[in-house]
């Protein structure tokens, strides 16, 4: 098989096309997620719980000359895009749900036990 042969067969498997869809569908999410929180949590939350503490600017703290304050805007803004994603698959996996699991019909006699139940009661009638 030659070269470009190969790679077509490689290339427009069902795996690699599935793969290059669910990472632009993933890219265009993320950038939801991220609109989500810079344009409607950090100004309705985040922001002023900040001015309430004195910290209006959080990316100029500086502790003898150690900026900590982009370390600390990062680790923020991590934790309000999980806690949003955290929300969104909650959400997305109850509406998912399918009708609750109907209980378990308890299982009947196995093959063994009816072949045993005929042959005792063959044996009882002595035939």
């Amino acid at each position: 098989m030659g070269f470009v042969q190969e790679f077509k067969a490689f290339a427009f498997k069902g795996n690699v096309i599935d793969l290059a869809v669910g990472v632009i569908i993933g890219a265009a999410f993320g950038k939801i997620v991220s609109s989500l929180v810079e344009d409607v949590i950090t100004p309705l939350l985040l922001n002023p719980a900040l001015k309430a503490a004195g910290a209006e600017d959080i990316a100029k703290l500086t502790w003898n000359g150690v900026a900590y304050g982009n370390f600390l805007s990062a680790v923020i803004s991590f934790l309000c895009i999980a806690l949003v994603l955290f929300w969104l698959i909650k959400g997305a996996n109850k509406l998912s749900r399918t009708a609750p699991e109907e209980p378990a019909v308890p299982a009947g006699p196995t093959q063994e036990e009816l072949l045993t139940e005929i042959r005792d009661l063959l044996r009882s009638k002595n035939l």
